[in-house]
């Protein structure tokens, strides 16, 4: 239908005049901008032009300090424009205009600003490795208005929400993005090929600044808060704490992020499970200053940044218990330098530093206390290099690093990764070498390496790769590394639909293949095959169905828990089938429903689970999200002990878990936000029969062993909160949060009780919590009399 599209060019110019963000486009200036137009649909129908009734102009111009953005979006039909209130960075049901900026034209990196029609701002990162990262929030200016013609948007974007050299021409890479919610359709002004893997490579260019003289890009967010904490074992007690977030650009190109005495307290909770596995629970990272701009530092996937701050384990006897266990260590500061000079170089530089934490350890049986270090004075610091080339290609070298003071272990890890795609952006080679050193009792040197090939244009594409992992490799001191000694092989294919056809509007189908295997013994530690198709019909709504089996037994070397994973257990063949389905959201109700089964090669050993999320609209200003998921384990098998002989003890268990959320959002307007976010989560195991592992991986019943090792797991979490932007930048929230924590072995089966149990007065914590944040821009004060009188010469005295 079409090939490589040519790249469009937009010519801006330069103005003195003051433009007003005010929607109204009356400034002298836009009248002799020049206009971009004539869009092309990105989806469905890949590259149909724009309807004449719901046409696109854009006006770009700029400043010393800014770049200026009119944006005229017709539509015949203006009463049905989508325009739902929500949260920042949520798309919902709205019609969106977007541009998307990249001022080294690299092909690589963009910067996206996008406004819905109710005017909710949307900011992100984007890199064709890492997709959008809605945790980049800059600051920036839009209005929007409904007219009888369509709807329209103007933009104001600092040069400090930018990176760019210091050229006195500057050439971007710019594109425009449209989005009418009603139809589901999106479209750019340089057609985004979908036949192309690479949406960055594809945009326009912007020409025509020059002899910009950007202001200081120096930025203060002083912060301060007020908790109110109460429970049932403690008397209700209120704290104040302070600090401040430092935003310093150190040239159009490299910034400085600096945190000091960070706080974190109302931060997201953390959707805490039953976790029977050999492996810990990952969580998402809720902190905004290890989310915002990250991109650089996750080469390589070295980084787990819940690392820092975490609080780590600690040996005690049998007969001993520890008072007051931190949940986390406390955070002393934080720096982020990064940026990317003109030719393509990338340089980050992330570091933190851990105070010392020190734990009262108490004797049961004298009664005698000492004091031990939970976690010594720590800093944390990752280095990346990163080389981009060729407008698609880049390769990098990381160095993660965490010293602890005193004897405590160390740990120093680096990679070497590389991302090549060829010039059309047909095919794709990456991979990386990372090697780890710890300082501890006995050092250990350890390495881990992939790399993978891939066909990624057209409608068929495929891809394989494979790993090797070293005994001795970890990474686990500031990232996240579950398994060793192993070496896997993995293929997958695909087809996909460019354009709709009679039945669906998209249209894709994955086969996958992957077989792990023990560097030691060979024997085969995973093997799984997968065929999936998911598709959207005409009417927007998505269905998706999958297979999955396991066709050979595998021999699991962690699950048993023994030193150096030298014990395994052999699980069975599976097979199991996947259905996904989810309505159009553009309708007041939807509903998604994603039911699922697993079949194991043993006798009346089965896996199913159920999701089922209704969601309702009652206005542009209301919405709530119910979800509910239900588990079922039948005679799974999992590690329980070691016995007093050393043993390894199994047991045959059911398992089931019921988690139900809730979600209710009421948008008074752009800047003014209410929520309620709710959470119960109770999940149990019953062990039925005790079981010995053999040292040939097979399981024998064990009639002796008899301690309860059931597990029940019933937590609750409540938040609600008022978000209030009362300026750009500068936020008051108010957040209420209680929550239960309880694990059991001895328990009733019975939901309603374990529901009442988890939101009693007697077992609920309860915090109060009201935090202001002021964003101050140092261009804006620097006039003033106070920072005169700081800043100006000091008159010398002579003596």
């Amino acid at each position: 239908m079409f090939g490589q599209n040519s790249k469009k060019t937009l010519l801006t110019k330069s103005t003195t005049e003051k433009i007003i963000i005010d929607g109204k486009f009356d400034e002298a200036s836009w009248k002799n901008a020049e206009t971009a137009t004539d869009f092309l649909m990105t989806n469905p129908d890949n590259g149909k032009s724009e309807k004449p009734e719901r046409k696109s102009e854009v006006k770009v111009l700029y400043t010393n300090e800014a770049l200026y953005i009119a944006a005229s979006l017709y539509d015949n039909e203006p009463s049905k424009i989508g325009k739902e209130l929500t949260l920042r960075d949520n798309f919902v049901t709205a019609d969106h205009f977007g541009v998307q900026l990249n001022g080294y034209n690299d092909g690589q990196q963009e910067f996206r600003f996008f406004v819905s029609a109710a005017g909710v701002q949307l900011d992100c990162v984007y890199t064709e490795n890492n997709g959008e990262d809605f945790s980049w929030d800059a600051i920036w200016d839009s209005q929007t208005a409904i007219t009888e013609s369509g709807w329209v948007v103007e933009m104001k974007i600092p040069y400090a929400a930018l990176r760019f050299p210091t050229d006195v021409k500057q050439t971007w890479g710019l594109n425009f993005y449209r989005e009418i919610i009603r139809d589901r359709q999106q479209f750019s002004w340089n057609l985004i090929n979908n036949n192309i893997n690479n949406e960055a490579n594809q945009a326009g260019i912007l020409e025509g600044i020059e002899n910009i003289k950007t202001p200081t890009r120096l930025f203060l967010i002083p912060y301060s808060s007020f908790y109110l904490n109460s429970n049932k074992s403690q008397k209700t007690y209120g704290e104040i704490r302070g600090g401040l977030d430092l935003k310093y650009g150190i040239n159009d190109a490299f910034t400085l992020d600096a945190i000091l005495i960070p706080d974190f307290g109302q931060v997201k909770f953390d959707n805490v499970e039953l976790n029977l596995s050999a492996f810990e629970q990952v969580f998402s990272e809720n902190r905004p200053f290890f989310t915002e701009g990250t991109d650089l530092f996750n080469k390589g996937n070295l980084l787990y940044t819940r690392r820092i701050g975490e609080s780590p384990s600690i040996s005690i006897g049998d007969n001993e218990t520890i008072e007051e266990y931190p949940s986390t260590i406390k955070l002393i500061n934080g720096m982020k330098v990064s940026g990317r000079t003109k030719s393509g170089l990338g340089i980050g530089v992330l570091n933190s530093v851990t105070e010392n934490t020190n734990v009262v350890v108490k004797n049961n049986d004298t009664g005698e206390s000492r004091s031990a270090t939970l976690a010594p004075l720590t800093n944390y610091n990752v280095f990346v290099l990163d080389q981009r080339f060729r407008t698609n290609s880049s390769v990098s070298l990381v160095n993660t690093n965490v010293t602890r003071n005193g004897d405590f272990r160390d740990a120093n890890v680096s990679g070497l990764v590389w991302d090549l795609n060829t010039r059309a952006n047909s095919y794709q080679f990456q991979g990386n070498f990372l090697y780890s050193i710890i300082n501890d009792v006995n050092d250990t040197n350890g390495f881990k390496t992939f790399a993978e090939f891939n066909k990624t244009k057209g409608k068929y594409r495929y891809g394989f790769g494979g790993n090797y992992v070293s005994n001795d490799f970890d990474n686990n001191d500031l990232g996240i590394n579950f398994q060793t000694h192993y070496h896997s092989f993995y293929g997958n294919t695909s087809y996909r639909i460019l354009n709709p056809t009679k039945l669906f509007n998209s249209f894709r189908f994955n086969l996958n293949a992957y077989s792990e295997f023990d560097n030691k013994s060979g024997k085969i530690q995973n093997n799984n095959f997968n065929i999936n198709i998911n598709s959207n019909n005409l009417k927007n709504d998505y269905f998706g169905y999958g297979i999955n089996f396991r066709p050979f037994i595998i021999y699991d070397f962690y699950e048993p828990r023994s030193v150096d994973q030298t014990k395994y257990v052999i699980y069975p063949e599976t097979f199991g089938a996947v259905l996904y389905f989810s309505s159009n959201y553009n309708r007041k109700f939807a509903l998604d429903f994603n039911p699922s089964i697993t079949f194991f090669n043993e006798k009346d050993r089965t896996n199913y689970g159920l999701l089922i999320s209704p969601r309702y609209r009652f206005s542009d200003h209301l919405s709530f999200i119910y979800d509910f998921r239900f588990n079922r384990q039948n005679r799974n098998i999992g590690w329980v002990d070691f016995d007093e002989n050393s043993n390894t003890i199994f047991a045959r268990r059911d398992r089931i878990t019921y988690t139900n959320t809730l979600q209710v959002k009421y948008t008074v307007n752009n800047n003014v936000n209410l929520n309620l976010s709710v959470r119960h989560y109770w999940s149990y195991a019953v062990n039925h029969d005790y079981l010995t592992l053999q040292n040939d991986g097979t399981l024998t019943d064990n009639l002796v062993y008899n301690i309860n090792k059931n597990s029940n797991l019933n937590t609750w979490n409540l938040d609600l909160s008022y978000s209030w932007w009362f300026a750009p930048g500068s936020q008051i929230s108010v957040l209420y949060r209680n929550n239960s924590f309880l694990f059991s072995r001895d328990f009733n089966h019975q939901f309603e009780r374990n529901v009442k149990d988890a939101f009693d007065t007697d077992n609920l914590n309860h915090i109060f919590s009201i935090s202001i944040r002021y964003f101050i821009d140092y261009n804006s004060i620097k006039n003033s009399r106070f920072v005169k009188s700081f800043t100006k010469p000091k008159e010398r005295i002579h003596f």
